[in-house]
């Protein structure tokens, strides 16, 4: 088996590849290794930026410096390939109102080669948009309680409307990739699956304020720097360890069940902002500082999804529970501390 992950370096598509590798596949990552998110975050962002890359050059894998929006290139390096795992992406909702032309090439223009190349080579593909795409009108349907806000249901399912409330372009963005799948599925018959994920997070993530609030949190805590909290703290995702997103792919390239999937942990992983730092302070043994600050423009405020159809169509559950998986983070990050002290070495 041959897999193209695009955005093979980034946090989950390295995941993905060293999956694949461990299974014994032939594996190519796809990146055009791009530093926007990582010089905002004070990290050593050259060391950050090189730390995936060289960890699956160890794994075996091939290592192509592209970008998906360059069509040629990625059909060129998708013959002969058996499955695409599209992973690439402008991920930021703050860096989508600041260069909304950036977040439309990568995430629209993007995706549709990315189907394209698919098309053309007649393999399966699985895509990731995000929960975002519903918009943030859920806020409206919240209760609040002491450290969570709730909802009743608790879980959101593939039927609910998208793109109400508030948006950003990062909605639109990914909102339009997820449209493009399905109609790739309706129109060509293509194999293909569009992921909307929520929350995830674990190990090789450089999270910072734009994006990935669970490794945020993580590296701050254990470098005793304060984090900041937009908003109340009660906002609620049900988080998702990198290994089970892993398993969803691999669940979707066995099953071949072409379609819309919410993809997260469910009720079971389902914890607040607060509850995260609770986690934390078990972990570390002392108390994380924490500083408040306005909520941000689109914000959503709480997600938890109903992830039955993914288990019915594609027999796949998460495995892995929050303060396991934290519990992973926390040791990957004091194991390289010096990247997130922004020291180069």
């Amino acid at each position: 088996m041959k897999v193209l992950v695009t955005g093979g370096c980034g946090f989950l598509g390295s995941h993905v590849c060293e999956f694949y590798a461990q299974k014994g596949a032939k594996v190519v990552s796809y990146d055009n290794m791009t530093k926007r998110e990582l010089v905002r975050t004070g990290f050593a962002a050259d060391e950050a930026r090189r730390h995936n890359w060289n960890h699956l050059k160890k794994l075996g894998v091939k290592l192509v410096k592209a970008d998906v929006r360059d069509y040629g290139r990625l059909l060129k390096r998708a013959k002969g390939c058996d499955y695409i795992i599209h992973t690439a992406a402008q991920p930021a909702m703050t860096i989508s109102w600041e260069d909304p032309r950036l977040d439309v090439t990568s995430n629209v223009l993007g995706t549709f080669n990315v189907l394209e190349a698919a098309r053309a080579l007649k393999i399966p593909v699985a895509c990731c948009a995000t929960v975002h795409v519903y918009g943030n009108r859920i806020n409206d349907e919240l209760k609040e309680k002491a450290k969570r806000y709730v909802r009743r249901p608790a879980g959101i399912d593939e039927e609910y409307r998208t793109l109400q409330g508030v948006l950003t372009p990062l909605h639109a963005s990914k909102a339009a990739g997820d449209v493009y799948v399905k109609t790739y599925i309706d129109t060509y018959g293509l194999e293909a699956a569009s992921f909307r994920l929520t929350g995830i997070y674990g190990t090789r993530q450089f999270g910072g304020e734009d994006h990935g609030w669970v490794a945020n949190f993580s590296i701050r805590s254990v470098l005793g720097i304060p984090s900041t909290i937009y908003g109340t703290g009660k906002q609620v995702r049900d988080i998702i360890y990198a290994t089970d997103v892993c398993e969803a792919f691999d669940a979707f390239y066995r099953t071949r069940k072409a379609g819309i999937y919410n993809i997260g942990g469910g009720e079971r992983t389902a914890i607040s902002l607060l509850e995260c730092f609770d986690i934390l302070a078990k972990i570390l043994g002392r108390k994380p500082e924490v500083r408040f600050e306005p909520a941000r423009h689109g914000d959503l405020s709480y997600f938890i999804c109903d992830i039955s159809k993914a288990r019915r169509a594609l027999k796949w559950k998460p495995k892995v529970m929050p303060k396991e998986g934290i519990g992973r983070l926390v040791a990957w990050v004091e194991e390289n501390i010096d990247i997130f002290r922004g020291e180069k070495r």
